[in-house]
């Protein structure tokens, strides 16, 4: 008997989804939504970040500088030239956003 009681309140004419059924998706789709939102603006900053210290080590973005250093760690230019065109690459060198 005290089963049936205590189950008789959830259990009634209502058979069905009823009114609230899509309405327990809602909390997990605006989670979903702020992580998404949470993760592009992280990548963002990170792309803007790695941007701004010259990219990767290789390929089309690679920095003047790290070209400039390469060649003098390989012994294509000595030290006064070395010197000589890294001064003029830092005085050229772009404002920052």
């Amino acid at each position: 008997m005290l089963t049936a009681l205590t189950t008789a309140s959830w259990v009634g004419p209502h058979v069905g989804p009823g009114f609230g059924f899509p309405f327990f998706l809602i909390g997990p789709v605006l989670w979903l939504i702020v992580i998404v939102v949470l993760a592009l603006l992280f990548r963002r900053a990170a792309q803007r970040r790695w941007e701004a210290y010259g990219g990767p080590a290789s390929g089309p973005n690679r920095s003047p500088e790290a070209t400039l250093s390469e060649r003098f760690a390989n012994g294509e230019i000595d030290e006064v030239e070395y010197r000589a065109r890294l001064e003029v690459l830092r005085a050229n060198r772009p404002p920052r956003r």
